[in-house]
C-alpha cells in the first residue's frame, strides 16, 4: 500500500440552502486517516458523518476546505479503483449472480473481468460463501447478502474502503459475528477504513480510534483511540477494557 493512501480532510464545511434557512452540516472539520488506519465515525442523527463519508468519496462537493483521497481528489480516487464502498443496504442486482455482482465494478470501471477471475474466486473464499458463486440474491440470508456487498467493494483492491452502516439492518447476534469477520477480512488487507456506525460497541470493537462527532453545526468533539490488541475476539465484548472505552464514548456523546 502506498503511504499516501489515507484520508485527510482539512478544515471542511458543508451548508445546505433550505427554504427559510442555511443548514451547517459540516463546520470545519479537519481529519486524518492514516495509511492502514481503521476509524470509526459515531455520534446522533443529523451530526454530519454521512456528510463526510458523501465528501471523501466524491459524491458531494464541500463548501470550504480541501479533501485528498490516496493523495488525490476524491472523484479522482474513485475513477482509478482506489476506493471501495459498502452501504447499509447490500444493493445486489438480483439477476446477477454472487460472482457476477462481485465483478459489477470491474465492469463499471471497464476493466477486463478475466484479469480478475482468481481475485474473484479468492474473495468469495474470504468471505466465507464458497460454494454460493452461482447463487442468486434471492437465494442468500440478509449476512450474506453483506458479505458479496463487501466481497464487491475489496474486489479492485481498493487502498480506502468506506462502510455506511454495512451491519444496521442485522439483528444483534449476527451483526456481532459480522463484525468478528470484518475485523478478520480487514485484517488481510489493511485498507484505510472509514465506519460510519450507530453502535459503540461496533466502533470500539472494529476501529484503532472512533471519532466522536457533535451536531449543529457537526464537527469533531472527541476522538477516542482504542489500544486492544488484535485480533480481538469475541470475548472482548465482555472485559472491563472495553466496558470503560465504551463509557467514554458515551459521555463524550453526552457531551461530557
Amino acid at each position: 500500500m502506498a503511504q499516501d493512501a489515507g484520508i485527510t480532510l482539512k478544515d471542511v464545511s458543508r451548508s445546505f440552502a433550505g427554504r427559510e434557512t442555511v443548514v451547517q452540516a459540516l463546520d470545519r472539520v479537519s481529519l486524518d486517516c492514516p495509511a492502514g488506519s481503521f476509524t470509526a465515525l459515531i455520534g446522533p442523527s443529523g451530526c454530519g458523518k454521512s456528510t463526510m463519508l458523501r465528501l471523501a468519496l466524491g459524491l458531494d462537493a464541500p463548501s470550504g476546505g480541501t479533501i485528498s483521497v490516496s493523495g488525490q481528489s476524491p472523484q479522482a480516487a474513485a475513477k482509478a479503483g482506489l476506493t471501495g464502498i459498502a452501504f447499509q443496504d447490500a444493493a445486489l442486482m438480483p439477476w446477477r449472480s454472487v460472482e457476477d455482482n462481485i465483478a459489477l465494478p470491474l465492469d463499471v470501471l471497464g476493466r477486463n473481468r478475466a484479469g480478475y477471475l482468481g481475485k474473484i474466486a479468492g474473495l468469495i473464499e474470504l468471505v466465507g460463501l464458497k460454494g454460493f458463486e452461482k447463487a442468486l440474491p434471492g437465494e442468500l440470508s440478509g449476512g450474506m447478502r453483506q458479505r458479496v456487498a463487501i466481497a464487491r467493494a475489496l474486489v479492485t483492491e481498493p487502498e480506502v474502503l468506506f462502510l455506511d452502516e454495512p451491519f444496521g439492518a442485522l439483528d444483534q447476534i449476527l451483526r456481532r459475528q459480522m463484525n468478528v469477520e470484518l475485523q478478520r477480512i480487514w485484517m488481510e488487507g489493511r485498507a484505510t477504513t472509514l465506519l460510519v456506525t450507530h453502535g459503540i460497541d461496533e466502533a470500539v470493537f472494529l476501529a484503532d480510534r472512533v471519532v466522536v462527532m457533535q451536531s449543529r453545526p457537526g464537527r469533531i468533539g472527541k476522538i477516542v483511540d482504542i489500544p486492544l490488541p488484535r485480533p480481538r475476539l469475541p470475548d472482548v465484548f465482555t472485559t472491563e477494557a472495553f466496558h470503560a472505552l465504551e463509557d467514554e464514548i458515551t459521555e463524550a456523546l453526552d457531551g461530557h
